[in-house]
C-alpha cells in the first residue's frame, strides 16, 4: 500500500473516515463481503494490507487459530496493535510483495480495498497462490474498474450541480492513475475486469463469487446520496478457491 497513509495529515484525516470509527459495520460493502468468508473455525489467516486490523479481529473472532495482518504503513500496524485483544492476531510492517517472506502458508487470504495500491497485480496472485495451502481461499475487493478507468474518480456536474453522470474512460489502458482523496494525491492502479478475474483463472484459481456490491434498503432509506451508488459500482469482490 501507498506509503501516503504515513503521512501525518492524511492519516489524520483518514482516521475521521466513518468506515475507521466505526468499523465494520460502517464499511458500505461489508452486509456483501462478509457472506464470502468460509468458516474460520481452525484456519490460519492472512490479511493483505489489513490496515486497522477490522478483518484480521473478525476472523480471530471467529475460530482462527491465527491471524497474520500485514501493511506497509507503520501507522496502520501501530493502531492495528494498539486495537489488538486476541492472542491469536500477529501485525507486521511488510509490503503484499513481500509475502514470501512470511513462514508457512495459510488457509484463508483477505486483501480490502488495497490491491489497487499495487502495480504488479500478477506478481501477487503468484506469490499469493504460492502462500495458500491447496484449497484455501482467497476473498479480495478492489475499487471496481468502472469507477477507476476515467481517474478522477469523480462525478461529471452540470449546470444546476447535480451528479450528471459517472465518466468511463481509458478503460483498456492498464495504467497508474491519480487521483484526490482525502485532499491529498493519490497513486491507484486501474486494470479491466476481464484481468482480475482471468489472472486469477490462469494461475490456477476456481472462482466462487464475483459480488458488485449495492447499498442496503437501511442505507438508501438513510442517505439520499446513496441512491447515486446504483448509478455505477464502485467495489468489486471477488471470491476464489486454489484448486
Amino acid at each position: 500500500m501507498s506509503d501516503i497513509y504515513d503521512d501525518e495529515s492524511f492519516f489524520n484525516a483518514y482516521s475521521q473516515m466513518a468506515r475507521s470509527k466505526d468499523g465494520l459495520k460502517a464499511a458500505g460493502e461489508w452486509h456483501q463481503l462478509k457472506k464470502l468468508f468460509p468458516d474460520f473455525t481452525g484456519k490460519r489467516v492472512l490479511d493483505l494490507g489489513c490496515g486497522y486490523g477490522w478483518h484480521c479481529r473478525y476472523a480471530a473472532d471467529h475460530g482462527a487459530r491465527e491471524v497474520v495482518g500485514i501493511d506497509a504503513s507503520v501507522k496502520m500496524i501501530q493502531k492495528a496493535k494498539s486495537m489488538a485483544n486476541q492472542d491469536q492476531i500477529h501485525y507486521q510492517v511488510l509490503d503484499m510483495m513481500a509475502v514470501n517472506e512470511l513462514a508457512g502458508r495459510f488457509d484463508v487470504v483477505i486483501s480490502s480495498l488495497a490491491i489497487h495500491y499495487i502495480e504488479d497485480y500478477s506478481g501477487l496472485v503468484q506469490l499469493i497462490k504460492s502462500k495458500l495451502n491447496s484449497g484455501g481461499r482467497l476473498i479480495i475487493s478492489v475499487e471496481h474498474p468502472i469507477f477507476t478507468a476515467q481517474g478522477n474518480e469523480e462525478w461529471i456536474l452540470g449546470n444546476d450541480g447535480q451528479r450528471k453522470y459517472w465518466p468511463v474512460d481509458r478503460y483498456f489502458d492498464e495504467s497508474s492513475r491519480e487521483t484526490v482523496f482525502l485532499g491529498h494525491s493519490v497513486k491507484k492502479y486501474h486494470r479491466t475486469l476481464m484481468t482480475y478475474l482471468n489472472t486469477l483463472l490462469n494461475a490456477g484459481f476456481r472462482l466462487n463469487q464475483v459480488i458488485e456490491p449495492t447499498p442496503t434498503d437501511k442505507m438508501l432509506a438513510e442517505s439520499s446520496d446513496m441512491r447515486d451508488e446504483l448509478r455505477r459500482p464502485m467495489m468489486l469482490i471477488i471470491s476464489a478457491t486454489l484448486d
